[in-house]
């Protein structure tokens, strides 16, 4: 069942939508037009009892300009690219930048912050954005299709579609936080996280990839057998010390394009929950919510802190745009760009 509410208007008096998509077992996730964003999923424990397992605001407002991105989809570019500048077909184009020296989530207007056209359709929902020419330093005119589908197997499956009318650079994933105890429950640090990758990219201390990936093995950035979030997240490791925690991009093996792998496991021993992610990207940003004291209040009147929520962003590299060995992130005009996140939740 899906049900539509009205849930504000935006200051230029666009109207936002909030839907429901309820299976029969009662789990339902909650879908929000600021951002195409997935504002709640409601499901059960190994016990039955339901519980909110995505960090989020109760007010639409919150969603924009919001530090953490809550629940969207970011865009032009997911994530950073090097001093806001990159080449494409010969020609420099400069973004703003707005995170240090570099460009994060297609700037400070990105996608998260637009509200989205949206409607029901064939069993789920889909969300549009119209992105004009030159906006925010991009070129060509795009459309994003964001289309999300709940099951009755608590699955969500999201599948993000695009189209350009010139070439152009594109990233998108989702940026949900999880916490699998419950939103505002507390802290993830204790959850146990298993990553399909045995590679990452090692980063400057602004965050932009090095260049090749590097082993995980021996290192504190080793999910390849699932471990506690917190286990080494304070260890003596440069990486862990530029992000104040996890911030990395982890190359997932076996990843060919348009196929759907297995990324990620995210468990929460307490609860019961388990979440198991699949994708066709190439890549999976984990992000332990290290900067989250201060973000907008959240659901239920909750006040969220550092680590009390983990995004599992399946995207592209980062800087893919200036990294010629890179999966191509180009979309050229009569091309159409297609991805798939699924993220299915159950219990052990």
């Amino acid at each position: 069942m899906i049900t539509r509410e009205l849930w504000g208007k935006s200051a230029c008096g666009k109207e936002i939508y909030l839907y429901t998509l309820t299976n029969s077992k009662g789990a339902y996730v909650k879908l929000g037009s600021v951002g195409a964003a997935v504002v709640s999923a409601v499901v059960p424990d190994k016990d039955g009892n339901m519980a909110d397992v995505v960090l989020g605001y109760d007010d639409a407002q919150s969603y924009f300009g919001d530090g953490p991105c809550m629940g969207k989809i970011p865009g032009r570019f997911a994530n950073r690219i090097g001093e806001g500048k990159f080449t494409l077909d010969g020609v420099e184009y400069k973004l703003p930048v707005n995170n240090g020296p570099n460009h994060l989530h297609g700037g400070p207007e990105g996608f998260q912050n637009k509200v989205w056209d949206s409607r029901e359709h064939e069993g789920g929902v889909e969300f549009m954005y119209y992105s004009e020419d030159g906006e925010m330093g991009y070129p060509g005119a795009l459309k994003a299709v964001a289309r999300y589908e709940w099951s009755e197997d608590c699955e969500l499956r999201l599948t993000l579609t695009a189209e350009s009318d010139a070439p152009t650079i594109l990233n998108l994933t989702n940026h949900a936080y999880f916490n699998l105890n419950g939103e505002g429950s507390g802290t993830v640090l204790g959850h146990t996280l298993k990553l399909n990758a045995s590679e990452y990219l090692p980063t400057t201390d602004s965050q932009i990839p090095l260049g090749e990936s590097e082993p995980v093995a021996g290192t504190p950035m080793d999910f390849v057998n699932e471990k506690p979030i917190g286990q080494d997240i304070e260890a003596d490791f440069l990486p862990l010390k530029i992000g104040k925690g996890y911030d990395h991009c982890w190359v997932i093996d076996g990843a060919e394009p348009g196929q759907l792998q297995a990324c990620a496991e995210l468990y929460a021993p307490e609860s019961g929950r388990l979440l198991e992610i699949f994708t066709t990207q190439p890549g999976v940003q984990v992000y332990t919510g290290n900067w989250l004291v201060g973000c907008p209040e959240g659901k239920n009147g909750h006040v969220y802190n550092d680590y009390d929520g983990v995004a599992i962003e399946c995207q592209n590299y980062p800087d893919a745009p200036n990294k010629a060995d890179y999966p191509t992130c180009v979309l050229r005009p009569g091309e159409v760009f297609e991805q798939a996140i699924i993220f299915a939740f159950s219990v052990r």
